[in-house]
């Protein structure tokens, strides 16, 4: 399959306005922007044809333009990142397989992008994304945005297929008390990172949102409304994961970034 990364970018946001380019420090102190972080986090991944940064802002754009990005414009009314790759894939109609390389999320890892690929070897697999177990230490994190009312990582739940059951930006399951240290945590954290096939992103393009998406913010969850199944991939990583969801999560993107040593 000829396979291309898009990478969706969008100035406006009602947590984080202007994200994309809010600047993140490497090991030597350095600022790059979040989406030239991203875009070389993308660049990394083996295997790939192409990949394309989807913006309708020309701030983004231009700063593309400067790190050397190939990049689009796409439409203001797109109401979410699927809609961004649906609107790319129309635009290059030589391409099998999409992946959706969330532009707040330049510490994920390429294993990830792999073994997302990977699950189309499967016929039946239309559309995947990744699943990772949570530490107790990530579990912290995540019950911390919610107590303190940030909406923080998005978790999900699925059957013995690893088929999708829902997503949440709540902490899902519900875990009582204090968890134990020495038995496995039974949340998983979604990484937001999905591969379509074509046919996929045609059907999303051409489908209403649903009441769940709308409740959750979640575009994912006009897949499972629509009764689209999503396969989820158990991925494991000794690297720490975490998204820019807040201004806040800064500093820990830093901090790791200091950790592996990356400019």
């Amino acid at each position: 399959m000829k396979t291309m990364i898009v990478i969706p970018a969008r100035y406006a946001s009602s947590r984080f306005p202007g994200k994309p380019l809010s600047p993140i420090r490497g090991a030597t102190g350095v600022a790059k922007s979040l989406i030239e972080r991203t875009w070389r986090a993308a660049m990394a991944v083996q295997g790939v044809d192409r990949v394309v940064v989807a913006t309708d802002d020309d701030r983004i754009l231009e700063e593309c333009r400067r790190i050397g990005a190939n990049a689009m414009m796409t439409p203001t009314d797109c109401e979410n990142g699927t809609e961004r790759c649906a609107y790319v894939a129309k635009h290059f109609p030589e391409y099998d397989l999409f992946v959706n390389f969330q532009g707040d999320a330049p510490l994920t890892p390429p294993a990830f992008c792999h073994a997302l690929i990977d699950a189309f070897s499967d016929e039946y697999v239309d559309v995947a994304t990744p699943a990772l177990r949570c530490s107790l230490e990530a579990l912290g994190k995540l019950k911390a945005d919610r107590a303190e009312g940030r909406v923080g990582g998005t978790t999900v739940v699925f059957d013995h297929d690893g088929d999708a059951l829902y997503f949440s930006k709540e902490v899902i399951p519900y875990t009582a008390g204090e968890p134990d240290p020495s038995a496995e945590v039974p949340v998983f954290h979604h990484v937001g990172l999905y591969g379509y096939r074509r046919a996929a992103l045609t059907r999303y393009a051409s489908t209403i949102q649903g009441t769940l998406e709308a409740h959750e913010g979640l575009e994912q969850l006009r897949f499972l409304e629509g009764g689209q199944s999503i396969r989820c991939v158990q991925i494991e990583s000794e690297e720490a994961f975490w998204e820019l969801n807040n201004p806040t999560d800064t500093g820990i993107i830093e901090t790791v970034l200091a950790d592996r040593g990356v400019e």
